[in-house]
């Protein structure tokens, strides 16, 4: 009986050490890290209220309000605008309206000859800051706009109206300015963001049905929004045995291109280089057009044109930006001249055309410089300025610089030597810092129901910061779009689209996602099973034996 209790005392001790020490160092040493997460805030963010304000101030100048109108400014107006996209986003907008009369040095930028003049001048003045408006309503008596033109929209963030006698004679204030609201509007849906515009950018998180063609092709063009891109300037030249071509690539970059670029640099970050191929040809072989005595390629046959010249193109492996790509196509001397159609079968005059998200090609031909007594190889110096014309205009489009028709009576000045006016790098501000914050609350709303569905996978304190960083940016950008801060909003809804994919796409999010449950009782019977038996058994007869000598006690007993 002592021999017993001694093995019953043994088995006990290793059956406490098990169970006290044994049981919680394995779980302890085994379980899945996984460091806090702020869930609270990210359910907050899948419900997505986007509120949006825009600063307009309207400057009457003399002559457009009466003596008593006068009296009542300066005066301030909000007006509230709320849309609901789906269920969980909703988009609210205010536009805070302020109303005053124009100082004596607006009123003398006001008498300038042309209305682009006035609109350099009142630049000059004061600048208006990122994301507002100014509009300045002029006498019907001004020349500074033409007969048919009642609003000139100008190349920084400044309007001008015209309104005529009518509207303010015989008037109070509120009425002239319940008519004057129409025309603001207008101006703030060229000039700002609309709503078609804002729902575009929530591509990545809702469905959306435009309202118009135009908006749908816009969206599909352009790029979506990243941190850089880079951009590849290449000519093509099938025939180098024909022709010497020489390209001033480098100039004309930085006289053409490297001012827009310099414009969106709060965008993006942008690299260039540039290629010459040789013995390059288009996938597909153009046809002699006996009507128009030359080589066409039509518009149904141009999606062929990419692929195979995109193989000779190359890539840089090192980079994750996407790639805007602009070809200069020198057609060869048996295929020239050669001209691009479109599906009306007209000739495009800028002999060109663009691949939605991919880039543009233009056909440049040289049978100017062929005669009866040419000498091969021609020497050809390209026109830099009719080709980066073309260029521009494209990068324009895949950048989301949207071209837009404006209504009747407006007139919109040209955007100048930067290729883009203020205006339109605050529309494209407007529209990316929406398209960053739906990017990154779908990411991080994603990422955060993958860690709750698949206990597994590791989070560490790397992946718990940059969630977390994702976090505090989409609020802060939220923040300041809603008080109308238009670029502190971009900054910081650049930095959330950063941190959440940097967050989403962690390698170690990968190493316990396929390790199923089988798995572990493969790799874990085979250890704990020869030693969990012999303590059970063992267990087993010490409760087996106790129970025996309880029925003989009881049974002296009796």
């Amino acid at each position: 009986m002592l021999l017993m209790s001694n093995c019953q005392l043994a088995a006990l001790s290793i059956a406490a050490v098990v169970i006290i020490v044994g049981v919680p160092l394995w779980w302890r040493t085994t379980e899945t890290y996984r460091a806090w997460l702020p869930v609270s805030q990210i359910k907050d963010l899948a419900k997505l209220q986007l509120h949006l304000s825009a600063d307009v101030e309207v400057v009457f100048a003399r002559g457009t309000v009466t003596p008593e109108q006068q009296k009542k400014v300066p005066l301030t107006q909000t007006q509230d605008e709320e849309h609901t996209v789906d269920e969980d986003t909703t988009l609210r907008y205010r536009y805070e309206t302020k109303y005053r009369t124009a100082t004596i040095m607006e009123e003398d930028a006001l008498k300038k000859p042309t209305a682009a003049e006035a609109d350099l001048s009142l630049h000059m003045l004061s600048e208006s800051p990122c994301g507002s408006l100014v509009v300045y309503v002029i006498p019907e008596s001004s020349s500074l706009l033409p007969e048919d033109v009642n609003v000139y929209i100008g190349q920084r963030r400044t309007a001008l109206v015209r309104i005529s006698a009518q509207m303010r004679v015989g008037k109070t204030l509120e009425q002239l300015l319940a008519q004057l609201e129409p025309q603001i509007k207008q101006v703030l849906q060229v000039m700002s963001f609309s709503h078609t515009d804002i729902t575009v950018a929530l591509s990545d998180r809702v469905r959306f049905r435009p309202g118009n063609k135009e908006s749908i092709a816009d969206s599909m063009r352009a790029f979506k929004s990243s941190p850089g891109y880079e951009i590849t300037f290449s000519l093509l030249n099938p025939d180098p045995k024909s022709h010497q071509l020489h390209w001033d690539i480098e100039g004309a970059v930085q006289t053409y291109i490297q001012p827009l670029l310099t414009k969106l640099s709060p965008l993006a970050n942008f690299s260039m280089d540039s290629q010459t191929l040789y013995y390059t040809m288009l996938g597909v072989t153009p046809r002699f057009d006996s009507s128009f005595e030359a080589y066409t390629l039509n518009a149904d046959s141009l999606a062929h044109v990419i692929n195979p010249v995109e193989a000779r193109l190359g890539s840089n492996a090192a980079s994750s930006n996407p790639v805007l790509n602009f070809l200069l196509y020198v057609p060869d001397i048996r295929h020239s001249p050669l001209y691009i159609h479109d599906h009306r079968k007209q000739e495009v005059p800028s002999n060109a055309f663009h691949s939605p998200r991919w880039g543009g090609i233009m056909v440049y031909n040289v049978n100017g410089f062929y005669g009866s007594e040419t000498e091969f190889p021609v020497h050809v110096n390209i026109n830099m300025a009719k080709v980066m014309g073309v260029f521009l205009a494209q990068l324009r489009l895949l950048l989301g610089v949207q071209s837009l028709s404006p209504p009747p009576g407006f007139l919109v000045a040209p955007c100048g030597s930067t290729g883009l006016a203020d205006w339109e790098l605050d529309r494209l501000m407007w529209s990316r810092s929406v398209e960053n914050i739906a990017t990154a609350t779908t990411t991080i709303t994603s990422l955060a129901q993958l860690l709750d569905q698949i206990g597994n996978i590791v989070i560490n304190d790397n992946i718990a910061q940059q969630v977390s960083s994702a976090v505090t940016s989409l609020q802060l950008a939220m923040a300041e779009l809603e008080v109308g801060n238009l670029g502190f909003a971009l900054q910081y809804s650049k930095e959330a689209i950063l941190a959440s994919e940097k967050a989403f796409f962690d390698p170690s999010l990968l190493h316990l996602l396929y390790f199923p449950d089988d798995q572990k009782f493969a790799i874990y019977i085979p250890l704990f099973l020869p030693m969990c038996v012999p303590i059970l058994l063992s267990m087993l007869k010490i409760v087996s034996e106790a129970r025996q000598r309880r029925r003989e006690k009881q049974a002296k007993k009796e």
